[in-house]
């Protein structure tokens, strides 16, 4: 989900998206206690990452034991207190992850019942063998018969790949569908390096125009930062990460977004906003 890298003109970086995942699936407040939870939670925080440089948030809610929710009312919820604090100046995206509690056909249905503006799509969730393939392809169809903007969630080099056959089957009625490279999910302590994002970027993997990268552990920053000079897009937050480049713990989700923009800044690139991640989207519908 990204602004078209080629719009600022020859000999310069086009602004690259920071979004902000605040509170994922799996952690609380025993973690951190600035994770957010609820939707007033959630509001405060999104309004503290637009000013620290957020274009995006990518929420998750909660069920009332504080676990991984797919409910449409509880999604209501939280995108109307999230619009009551920064109107249209994020985007909001919400997650089908399925956290080992959803099936494909619960995960698509939420979302058919949410009719959100944005939504992450696990691909090896919601495609975990051919036999959901024109399932999925359904589903993709209603996105964009709905205008509703889909992220594929990539974990792997070879998912990629798999994403780019179904495209060329005609499975994908998206032109050019945005991407997330998931850096470092499965490594030993879920530590990212800059250099886990090469494999994806490899010559012989095809190419998506609309990327963004996410990662874990303290190198979270030059992980995405890297990806913004290679022309994608930032995502950081409390979801993968609780750590400063240098170690320290960060106050909040704002303390990330804010080293990520600042990052970007020193490396001359210009953070984007809300209205330019729509405008990529509506020319791939």
């Amino acid at each position: 989900m990204t602004v078209d890298r080629g719009a600022a003109g020859p000999g310069l970086i086009a602004p690259a998206a920071i979004a902000v995942a605040p509170n994922g699936g799996r952690r609380g407040k025993e973690d951190h206690p600035a994770l957010p939870i609820g939707p007033q939670e959630l509001a405060r925080t999104a309004a503290a990452c637009l000013e620290a440089g957020a274009a995006m948030i990518h929420a998750h809610v909660r069920d009332r034991d504080g676990g991984h929710l797919l409910d449409a009312h509880a999604y209501r919820e939280a995108t109307k207190a999230i619009r009551d604090a920064v109107g249209e100046r994020l985007v909001i995206q919400i997650t089908s992850e399925a956290v080992g509690r959803y099936q494909p056909a619960e995960q698509m249905a939420v979302v058919r019942a949410t009719r959100p503006e944005a939504v992450s799509l696990a691909l090896r969730e919601l495609v975990p063998s051919p036999s959901h393939e024109n399932a999925f392809a359904e589903f993709l169809w209603w996105l964009k018969s709905e205008r509703i903007a889909p992220q594929m969630i990539l974990y792997a080099p070879e998912e990629a790949s798999a994403l780019a056959a179904m495209q060329q089957r005609g499975l994908v009625p998206f032109d050019d569908i945005p991407v997330l490279y998931v850096l470092g999910r499965y490594t030993p302590g879920q530590v990212s390096r800059p250099a886990d994002l090469l494999p994806f970027l490899a010559h012989e993997r095809p190419r998506f125009a609309h990327w963004m990268v996410c990662a874990f552990g303290r190198e979270e920053t030059a992980c995405v930062t890297a990806g913004a000079l290679l022309g994608g897009h930032a995502r950081v937050g409390f979801e993968n990460n609780f750590a400063l480049a240098d170690g320290t713990t960060a106050k909040d989700n704002a303390a990330l977004v804010a080293a990520t923009k600042y990052a970007l800044t020193a490396c001359g690139v210009r953070t984007a906003q809300a209205n330019d991640l729509r405008a990529a989207w509506s020319t791939q519908r």
